[in-house]
């Protein structure tokens, strides 16, 4: 089965009508019928940006739950150290928390297709075996 990664910004566009990327983002993930995986810290990140909606967390809560999203949590002190070092490496794109955790996740289970609308850091961002995340939004077909 073909898995997704999902950065932050489809989550809060794919709940949010008014975000500018939302139907780009609907269309893609909802013509997709595969596996969907994530980390704790975007949906932290993604929590944070959906709670200035009264129920944006239980919105975002369903949307994880009724797409079977496999969530991954990449915050014990090996993995912090790994991140720390690809932030700092990347701090010139910049590279966020969330964003380092989904190269680690791409590194740690063999998926290299994402859904993101940072375009720009993940045209940049490479895995420690150099291998680039592939932006599902800028692919034909799923």
């Amino acid at each position: 089965m073909i898995t997704w990664l999902v950065d932050t910004g489809p989550l809060v566009a794919y709940l949010d009508a008014s975000d500018q990327a939302h139907d780009e983002v609907v269309q893609r993930w909802d013509g997709f019928s595969g596996h969907l995986a994530t980390t704790s810290a975007v949906i932290t990140e993604a929590m944070h940006f959906v709670s200035a909606s009264a129920e944006g967390a239980t919105n975002l809560a369903e949307l994880v739950t009724a797409s079977s999203m496999e969530v991954f949590d990449l915050t014990q002190a090996p993995e912090l150290r790994e991140a720390a070092a690809l932030m700092k490496r990347y701090a010139d794109t910049p590279m966020d928390f969330a964003d380092a955790t989904l190269v680690l996740l791409a590194e740690a289970i063999h998926v290299y297709d994402i859904l993101t609308l940072d375009r720009r850091g993940f045209a940049v961002f490479r895995t420690r075996q150099n291998r680039v995340l592939q932006n599902m939004l800028d692919v034909n077909g799923s």
